[in-house]
């Protein structure tokens, strides 16, 4: 099971010193905090997207091949990469390319985006939405996994003969998780994939998120990618750290009390029975995490939200420390001691690999010399090294 912690990269004032981070502050803050969350045994760093203020992570790619040159073993995904505001030529473009980069560390989550503005910023209509994210991943999907496309559809200009450069790393695409707050049609694209989903499963009731991932589950087994256990979920969650409970509590109060998505809201106590929100001590953080196992069932992956409501980078890097050391290795040996026979781990790069092409060696796409420009249909590449006696299924 992958651990590991995500942003949604807020730019929020700290209510305890009154200072508010520059944009510059909080991008370098991004990246030690990466850098961090790898130094104490997590497993994942995620950031997410947006184009608007009070956020600074407008071009994801960016920021974590920064944090990839930095890293070694990290995964490096992202908690959104906007499905419906960005072209999937780009995206299927700049996440092959921090692919390699990252030699194969990184995966990505596709959302819809709710910040209605941002769409016609893009030329998109948010009431197109749900549509935009189908078509457009279905697109995606293809860019990824044919050499050459030809593609029409209702929301982007047609395709004729496309070849999406670079091709992925040992042709084999990123793992996409679809992530969702609350829409059963995202869970059922995972689904028909085989892709994974991730649950935000914060702010809302648990039982909310439940219903979520229950769903997907059951359509995961309907398109036969395996038993409803071995679907590929992940959850979120957010967590403040203390040595005690009432130490935690009167730490984190006043970041509560500020928080725009908690401030004028339920109190702290509240959120902490009806939500997944977690605050106290390392063995509260540790017993309401196994809780969610109780809750879905077996997972791969769990992110926490720590840089979140203005925290300032040091108490974060303090937050990560006790994460690091005290949570995260009882939650691995809890989780392991638990775990049903035949769930499906979680998905990396080398076990993809693996899958497509056992223990032949991956094919490396090397542009074909002797193809003209005018050779439209067949494929740029030629396959005389790697991946040899391989056979590629029509897609």
């Amino acid at each position: 099971m992958q651990f590991g912690i995500f942003s949604v990269s807020d730019i929020t004032r700290d209510p305890v010193s009154g200072d508010t981070p520059s944009e510059a502050e909080r991008i370098r803050a991004a990246v030690r905090i990466a850098v961090k969350a790898e130094e104490v045994g997590l497993d994942v760093f995620a950031i997410g997207e947006h184009h608007n203020p009070p956020f600074f992570s407008s071009s994801p790619t960016t920021l974590l091949a920064a944090i990839a040159a930095q890293t070694q073993r990290i995964v490096l995904s992202t908690s959104t990469t906007l499905i419906t505001t960005n072209d999937p030529v780009r995206i299927a473009e700049e996440y092959a390319m921090l692919q390699h980069l990252a030699e194969g560390r990184v995966d990505l989550m596709l959302g819809r985006g709710n910040t209605a503005p941002v769409y016609p910023w893009f030329g998109k209509d948010i009431r197109e939405g749900l549509p935009l994210a189908l078509e457009n991943y279905n697109l995606l999907h293809r860019l990824w996994t044919e050499d050459v496309v030809d593609w029409e559809g209702r929301y982007r200009t047609a395709l004729q003969g496309f070849t999406s450069i670079p091709r992925p790393l040992d042709d084999v695409p990123p793992f996409v998780w679809h992530g969702s707050i609350r829409t059963p049609e995202i869970a059922e694209q995972a689904a028909y994939y085989g892709d994974g989903f991730f649950a935000n499963n914060i702010f809302w009731p648990k039982q909310h998120f439940q219903r979520l991932v229950q769903f997907y589950r059951q359509r995961f087994a309907h398109y036969g990618h395996g038993t409803p256990e071995q679907a590929v979920v992940g959850l979120g969650g957010q967590a403040y750290i203390a040595k005690t409970s009432q130490q935690a509590k009167a730490e984190f109060r006043p970041y509560f009390d500020a928080a725009p998505v908690y401030g004028n809201g339920p109190s702290m106590e509240e959120y902490l029975a009806q939500t997944p929100l977690s605050v106290g001590s390392p063995q509260e953080i540790i017993d309401k995490t196994l809780s969610f196992r109780e809750t879905f069932g077996d997972y791969q992956r769990q992110l926490f939200l720590m840089d979140h409501a203005g925290l300032p980078l040091g108490t974060v890097l303090d937050q990560l420390e006790l994460l690091g050391s005290e949570v995260i290795p009882v939650l691995r040996r809890e989780m392991a001691a638990r775990r049903a026979p035949g769930v499906a781990e979680a998905p990396t790069h080398a076990s993809l690999v693996h899958a497509k092409y056992g223990n032949v060696e991956p094919r490396q796409p090397r542009p074909n010399p002797n193809r003209g420009d005018n050779v439209t249909g067949t494929s740029p590449y030629q396959d005389t090294e790697g991946g040899a006696g391989v056979q590629y299924p029509a897609l």
